[in-house]
């Protein structure tokens, strides 16, 4: 008789992966941090896409000025492209937050994870979160809820994998906001927040310390589950910068902003990141929060940092607005 099936990889019984290849998704996590209530935010849940049975959360302040439209904020939650949802504690209060500090309604999206299914599949549900906005801006019968946007006034924030996703999004889009697939919806800039990207040579904040949450074991596990079998760290889904990356020299990008922590893992990517865009002549900026660890906005939104996050983020939606 066989051995029995074995556990091969563990995200902390959250998720576990068996040497048959079955996989185990623990439904009861005990998250630190309890859900929020923001009486000033509405929020409800839609289907995407039939096809993978994805959902999406919308938030919507409530507002008494009826003559003035909300922008769109797109928020990609993180998780190593494995573990996440719009419904987990640390999306749903950023999300919150994201909505009242902003004044904007806010489309929080499901993706479908690794290892089940491997990349691309995020950055197409990505896609398709954008494709089904569309639909609702060139419906007459849509949501009611996207008679007070501006569907040409959309910006993308991207946390942790989502800044990865966000990234792979905005190649694809290209300048305009995919002005002509995407039409009327046009995207006009992207956050990156702490974006998890990769690379076979290691960098100096990548050698530690380690944070609270975060490892390089954990990181490496993350990879090892959500990119094709096989592959390294340094296929493009993972590096931008890869030695088999498509130069991003033409590509045209709507800004984007890049958020880090000083005392992040993925610091020195994110900042390689910004720096090699910015030499190449992109309309791109990066932001360090001083003492700051991965997550720090999405575990805290209603922090000191938060509030300084959202200031900042307010400014980049104002200036990109116009």
């Amino acid at each position: 008789m066989g051995s029995l099936p074995h556990v091969v990889e563990d995200m902390g019984g959250v998720l576990q992966l068996y040497s048959d290849g079955t996989i185990f998704r623990s439904k009861n996590i005990k998250f630190p941090t309890p859900l929020q209530n923001d009486d000033s935010v509405f929020f409800k849940d839609c289907q995407y896409d039939a096809n993978h049975d994805l959902h999406l959360r919308l938030y919507k302040p409530i507002s008494e000025n009826f003559s003035a439209k909300f922008p769109v904020v797109v928020f990609i939650h993180g998780g190593g492209f494995c573990v996440g949802s719009r419904a987990w504690p640390n999306s749903h209060n950023c999300c919150l937050r994201l909505a009242s500090g902003l004044n904007a309604l806010v489309l929080a999206l499901d993706y479908r994870l690794a290892p089940e299914h491997r990349l691309p599949a995020a950055m197409d549900d990505a896609f398709t979160a954008m494709k089904w906005l569309q639909a609702q801006a060139l419906s007459n019968n849509g949501d009611e809820w996207f008679s007070e946007v501006e569907f040409d006034k959309v910006f993308v924030i991207g946390d942790s994998s989502g800044g990865n996703i966000a990234h792979h999004l905005a190649v694809q889009l290209g300048f305009g906001g995919g002005s002509t697939e995407l039409a009327p919806v046009r995207v006009r800039g992207y956050v990156l927040l702490a974006p998890f990207f990769g690379g076979e040579v290691r960098t100096k904040s990548e050698a530690g310390p380690s944070e609270a949450v975060l490892n390089l074991e954990l990181l490496d596990r993350f990879w090892r589950l959500s990119l094709p079998v096989g592959e390294s760290r340094d296929h493009p889904y993972a590096n931008p910068f890869g030695p088999k990356s498509p130069s991003l020299e033409a590509v045209s990008l709507d800004p984007i902003l890049v958020v880090a922590g000083e005392n992040e893992l993925l610091k020195d990517r994110a900042k390689d990141y910004a720096k090699r865009l910015k030499e190449m002549g992109k309309n791109i900026d990066y932001i360090e929060f001083q003492g700051k660890q991965h997550g720090f906005f999405t575990k805290e939104p209603f922090s000191e940092a938060a509030n300084k996050f959202l200031q900042i983020v307010e400014k980049f939606i104002s200036e990109y607005s116009v």
